[in-house]
This record gives C-alpha cells, structure tokens and sequence, in this order.
C-alpha cells in the first residue's frame, strides 16, 4: 500500500524549493549612527558603505527611505543648515548607508556652498571604505553641473556609481526609456562607459529592488 502521508505531486527525494530571498529585506533594520559635518567627524573608515548623492529635489530621500522600507529614514529639510550634514546609517557594524548633502543650495553664499563642495570631494577622495556612489537625478533633468562634478569626483577615485533617473512615475515608459538612452549615450561620449544608469520610481517601486541587489553586490566586497 502506498504510503498516504506523501501528498499528491509530492517528490520526497527532492527538497522543497524556497523562494529567492528578497535582496530588500537586509536594508529593512538599518539605524541612524551618526552625522558629520566633514571628513574628519565621521565614522571610523573600516568595513564597507555606499552613498547616495543628488541634488536637494532628486528625490534622495524618498529613495532611501523606499530602499530601507522605512517612511522618516531619511527626512526631506527645507533648510540648508540639516543638508550640509553627511548622515550615517548603519546595516551592520561593518555596513553603512551615507546620505551625502543634498546641491544645489539656493539661499547659502557662495563661500559657503564652497565650503560644502569641498567636503563632498574630500569625502569621495579620501574614505577608502567606500564601494560605490547612488546618484540620483530627476528623470526629466538629468547631467545637471554638479552632477558632472560627482561623477568627476568619483572617476577621479575609482568609485562605481550607478545613476538613479528618479521620478521615472512622471513619464510614460517610452520616454522614459528614451531619457535612459540619451543619458548613456552621452555619459559614453565623455569615456564613463562604466557608470550604470537606471530608471527609478520610489512612488511606484520601479528599481528598488534593482538597487537593493547591486548595493548588496558593493557592500559585500572587501578591501
């Protein structure tokens, strides 16, 4: 007689097939360490961390705060004074999410925004724990000056960057593809073949989990 405890289609000389892990579910328990005002308040420069960088309305925060599931991660400030801070969040002992301040500063004096600029690069120059950059711009103005700087910046360093052409929920998908095209043809013709750029939408949840699976790639490598 067969044996009545297997269920029907049931194989018992396989295992059951589990489901891909969700490459979001890891970023779900970060936590705020600490923010630093330049290179030298932050965090000692051990283990791994990448950072997201855009303009103050790319929609940075809003992407992080998609990433990590977490609504008030990452708070959206009118005021310059709180974006002028580099904001660490912690993963893991060893792992960290860095929200770089936010260009594009309308109501600073030059000297000032300088003075920020300067940090930025010191930042993307100098910490050798870092194993990629997110930089976020909005879909329907993208390659911005600054843009081009941070992308200047990272080259100069040697730091991955994948571009984020957030807002992508405000275009229909034609144009949007066509945006991504048109930004990588160009990035192409200034020899930045290596940068990666993505469509986004931290409304929709388009490329969240695209971007969680290649920050996971990043902060696994060692070095």
């Amino acid at each position: 007689m067969a044996d009545s405890s297997v269920g029907h289609g049931a194989n018992p000389g396989l295992p059951a097939k589990s489901a891909e892990p969700d490459p979001r579910a890891r970023f779900r328990a970060v936590c705020f360490l600490r923010s630093a005002a330049s290179l030298a308040d932050c965090p000692p420069d051990s283990g791994a961390e990448v950072a997201f960088a855009g303009r103050s309305n790319a929609g940075k925060s809003s992407a992080l705060n998609a990433l990590t599931g977490q609504g008030k991660l990452a708070r959206t400030s009118k005021t310059p004074g709180r974006t002028r801070l580099l904001n660490f969040f912690a993963l893991t002992p060893e792992r960290r999410l860095v929200d770089l301040p936010g260009y594009g500063y309308a109501r600073v004096p030059k000297a000032q925004k300088e003075e920020w600029d300067q940090h930025l690069a010191a930042y993307l120059r100098a910490r050798r724990s870092l194993r990629g950059l997110v930089l976020l711009m909005d879909i329907r103005h993208p390659l911005q000056d600054f843009d081009r700087h941070m992308l200047a910046w990272a080259a100069e360093s040697g730091v991955p960057v994948e571009v984020l052409l957030t807002k992508a929920d405000k275009l229909n998908r034609g144009p949007a593809q066509a945006t991504r095209h048109a930004v990588r043809r160009e990035l192409a013709g200034l020899g930045m073949d290596w940068v990666s750029v993505e469509v986004f939408s931290a409304h929709s949840g388009l490329g969240v989990a695209e971007l969680a699976a290649r920050l996971s790639e990043w902060l696994a490598a060692s070095g």
